[in-house]
């Protein structure tokens, strides 16, 4: 039951994860110097397909888990840098 509510937990954040990063502005990934909206569309897109295909306690639990690990790195990392850059500075 806990692994059936993680599942479906990081499913949302890994579509929430996709879904703001093809929101973003193309140059606002650049400004933050992070890698590119391709790049992040397709390791946001392959990690949340990976969580959603994958289930944390069968064979592919390896997958699931890197699929995790690519998403979380946007959320922690790179998301709150793209907000940073487009809300400008802070005077």
């Amino acid at each position: 039951m806990v692994y059936f509510f993680a599942d479906l937990g990081f499913s949302v954040v890994g579509l929430f994860a996709f879904f703001h990063a093809l929101t973003q502005r193309v140059d606002a990934y650049t400004a933050a110097e992070r890698m590119t909206k391709p790049a992040w569309l397709g390791i946001t897109g392959g990690g949340t397909a990976a969580i959603l295909l994958f289930q944390p306690y069968s064979f592919g639990s390896i997958f699931w888990l890197a699929g995790l690990v690519a998403v979380l790195v946007y959320m922690v990392d790179v998301r709150p840098k793209l907000i940073e850059v487009q809300r400008g500075p802070r005077w």
